[in-house]
């Protein structure tokens, strides 16, 4: 199945993997307490930074410890079963003593990519985390208005938007706006090459994606109360920094590459988007368009 139909119904990465892997607990057990599980109690968590998009699962060791199976035969199983039924969408490996490594391919993240920044016919987009998030707790609203945090948070989303309405100036992108808030592209961003690897290849491109999938898998996949939500965004914030320090849109590349400065736009529509999300439904606070 083409990706970009996954992501319609799935908006975070880590939701889409917890359905995989709750889809082949019928391969060694007919066990209902197993096979019945909901996707969001898969034990499924994002590996570390490494210049690629990893997701990694211990569900086979739990698994053993109910079924009395050895762990590495299950977990070989389900990787077996993920490789022929993920319609390779990740690369599926195995690592003693039953870790599920799965790492998404470049479609598949250009994909989700793609299924975030561009504008829905059904204007509604904005919306689809909402669906997912809890109310602002005490302690939340409760934060300082004048944390240092989240002037920084504030100040990245603001420069999000000035350069997407800079970048729409110069004929780079075709924006739609829902209200006044939120920027989406109106067209496809050009995300791959002919060899279908992504044009977003800078560490600090990848650095920034990698915060991007972690705070929309915690936006619409997390039931817990406790997360930090100021934090999150602040290393959200740090991402966007750095990328923008490295990462170029006019001059040369604007000349010589205008599908990667096309692809960075991509980027920041998508760095805006989950800013606002964040600072409005999270953390009480506005998202400025400019300061």
């Amino acid at each position: 199945m083409y990706p970009q139909l996954l992501f319609s119904k799935n908006k975070a990465i880590k939701q889409l993997i917890s359905g995989y892997l709750a889809s082949c607990f019928s391969v060694f057990t007919n066990d209902r307490g197993i096979t019945g599980i909901e996707s969001r109690k898969v034990p499924l968590y994002q590996g570390g930074y490494n210049q690629k998009i990893l997701y990694i699962s211990g569900v086979a060791m739990g698994i053993s410890k109910s079924q009395n199976l050895p762990t590495m035969e299950i977990a070989q199983a389900m990787a077996g079963h993920l490789s022929r039924n993920s319609d390779s969408l990740f690369s599926v490996k195995v690592i003693p003593p039953g870790w599920i490594y799965l790492e998404l391919i470049d479609s598949t993240l250009a994909a989700w990519l793609q299924n975030l920044i561009v504008f829905s016919e059904n204007e509604d987009l904005i919306n689809n985390f909402v669906d997912y998030q809890l109310p602002v707790t005490n302690h939340q609203s409760q934060i300082s208005l004048h944390s240092l945090t989240i002037f920084k948070i504030q100040y990245a989303h603001s420069r999000c938007c000035s350069l997407l309405r800079l970048a729409e100036k110069d004929g780079l992108i075709a924006l739609d706006r829902i209200g006044t808030k939120s920027y989406f592209s109106l067209k496809p961003i050009p995300l791959l090459n002919g060899d279908q690897k992504l044009l977003l290849n800078h560490v600090d491109e990848m650095l920034l994606m990698h915060q991007l999938v972690k705070l929309v898998d915690d936006l619409v996949c997390s039931h817990s109360s406790s997360l930090n939500w100021e934090t999150a965004a602040g290393k959200l914030s740090q991402a966007f920094e750095k990328f923008w320090g490295s990462c170029r849109i006019w001059g040369e590349v604007k000349i010589q590459t205008p599908e990667l400065a096309q692809a960075r736009l991509g980027l920041l529509v998508a760095t805006q988007l989950v800013f606002r999300s964040v600072l409005e439904d999270k953390l009480g606070v506005v998202a400025p368009i400019e300061l």
